[in-house]
C-alpha cells in the first residue's frame, strides 16, 4: 500500500494511458472495418490515402504495445519498485500520440490534432516523472 501512495501520480498517469491505449487498440481490433472505412474517408484528400490500411495496422500495434508496457510497468513499479518498463510504456505512448498528431495535421483536422495534444500533456509529464 505504501508503494501505491509513494507513486500515486505515476500510478494514476499509467492508468490513464492503459485505459486510453488498450481501449483504442481493442476498438480497432473489434471494429477494424468501421475504423478502416472512416479513416479512408478522413485521409482521402491526403498523400496518405493509399497507406491507410498499413498505417492503421501500425498504430494498432503501437497502441496495444503502449497499453501492455504501461500495464506491466505499473505492476513492476508497485510490486518491485522498478519503473523501467513504465518509462518505456510512457515513451511508446508518446510515440503513438505523435503518430496520431501527424495524421491529424496531414488531414488538416485541427480539432482532432488539438485533442491529441491534450492527451500528450499527461503522457510527456509521465516521461518526465520516470526519467532517471
Amino acid at each position: 500500500m505504501e508503494n501505491i501512495l509513494n507513486n500515486a501520480t505515476v500510478t494514476l498517469l499509467l492508468l490513464f494511458l492503459i485505459i486510453t491505449f488498450l481501449q483504442s487498440g481493442l476498438d480497432k481490433l473489434i471494429d477494424w472495418k468501421g475504423n478502416l472505412s472512416w479513416l479512408k474517408g478522413h485521409f482521402a484528400q491526403t498523400p496518405l490515402k493509399n497507406l491507410v490500411p498499413l498505417l492503421l495496422s501500425t498504430i494498432l500495434v503501437i497502441e496495444i504495445l503502449a497499453g501492455v508496457l504501461c500495464t506491466i510497468g505499473l505492476c513492476l513499479l508497485l510490486f518491485f519498485d522498478d519503473p523501467k518498463i513504465a518509462f518505456y510504456g510512457a515513451i511508446v505512448s508518446c510515440m503513438a500520440l505523435l503518430m496520431l498528431l501527424f495524421g491529424q495535421r496531414i488531414a488538416k483536422d485541427y480539432d482532432g490534432a488539438r485533442t491529441i495534444a491534450v492527451y500528450f500533456v499527461p503522457a510527456i509529464f509521465l516521461v518526465f516523472l520516470l526519467q532517471t
